[in-house]
């Protein structure tokens, strides 16, 4: 029984933390889970009642499908695209030698200390039709005319890419940190190539933080709004733009709460099937040093 203060104490001391991240968190989101069951009303924007008729209703509306498809497609191959970029520069950034880490590793974070509305207005003029891309492309021959990425796919995850791939390399680059040098000495040691070292010994140490990465940057990607919003505009509606002109342009806030949890549920069901899906494989395949170092001896 003399134990039994101490085993509060844990509790005790996260309290406040907790009550801070509840009254931040927990009640916004109650707020709009509340907000979605109710009934709308044009006069009044809302009204009392709960219903799921909000829920059935997107549910069961190919325009709401497509807009839901085009968001996960885009957010996927974000994610995919700042895996491969960011796991091979921070695999040669952790093999730089002073200064040059450092300062390559200052030029790759740098974009952090920039506005992301004001790296995508930059991408927007980059794209245009009279930007750099277009006038390169005419000047080699390879267009007739202007060519512009805006209000495209290609052009949305072009600029969301230069957005989140720094968290990427962020995470690889921890994981780098972590790996034992030992091993790979042990590989050299052994005759394998460099190219059998990273893909039987780094490779496997660094999966989490390709997963980590990955998942950053397909939920960041699902819930992005400056970006898609300028580059792919009304044409190209993701959920969060769709959600913004529920609220703001039909004032049908009903809607635009539903479809905010929704986005929520949806990418919380796909990003931890995903990590228990890489996960349960990793543990399965991967045994490093010891298998890895039985299969790179000559």
């Amino acid at each position: 029984m003399a134990d039994h203060p101490h085993r509060l104490t844990p509790y005790a001391l996260s309290g406040p933390a907790l009550l801070f991240y509840g009254l931040l968190l927990g009640v916004p989101l109650l707020s709009t889970l509340l907000l979605s069951l109710r009934a709308f009303d044009a006069g009044e924007a809302t009204r009392s009642g709960l219903s799921l008729t909000h829920y059935l209703a997107i549910l069961s509306d190919p325009y709401f499908h497509a807009i839901f498809a085009r968001t996960f497609m885009l957010s996927a191959m974000v994610a995919l695209l700042c895996v491969l970029i960011g796991t091979p520069e921070a695999y040669i950034l952790s093999r730089m030698r002073a200064p040059w880490r450092s300062l390559f590793l200052i030029a790759t974070l740098g974009p952090f200390l920039i506005s992301v509305v004001v790296r995508t207005l930059g991408w927007a003029v980059l794209l245009g039709g009279q930007g750099v891309l277009s006038t390169v492309l005419q000047a080699l021959g390879l267009a007739d005319g202007p060519v512009s990425l805006l209000y495209t796919m290609p052009g949305m995850i072009i600029a969301l890419v230069h957005v989140l791939v720094p968290f990427a390399v962020i995470s690889v680059w921890v994981s780098l940190q972590n790996c034992d040098p030992d091993v790979e000495r042990a590989g050299a040691s052994l005759g394998a190539s460099e190219a059998m070292i990273f893909r039987r010994l780094v490779l496997p140490q660094i999966v989490p933080g390709i997963v980590s990465g990955s998942v950053i940057a397909f939920s960041l990607a699902a819930t992005a709004f400056a970006t898609p919003s300028i580059i792919g505009g009304r044409r190209l509606k993701v959920v969060a733009t769709a959600v913004y002109d529920a609220f703001f342009g039909t004032l049908d806030w009903s809607t635009g709460a539903t479809l905010a949890i929704l986005l929520l549920l949806a990418n919380l069901l796909i990003v931890m099937s995903y990590h228990r899906l890489v996960d349960r494989r990793h543990r399965a395949r991967h045994r490093v040093p010891t298998a890895a170092l039985q299969e790179v001896s000559p």
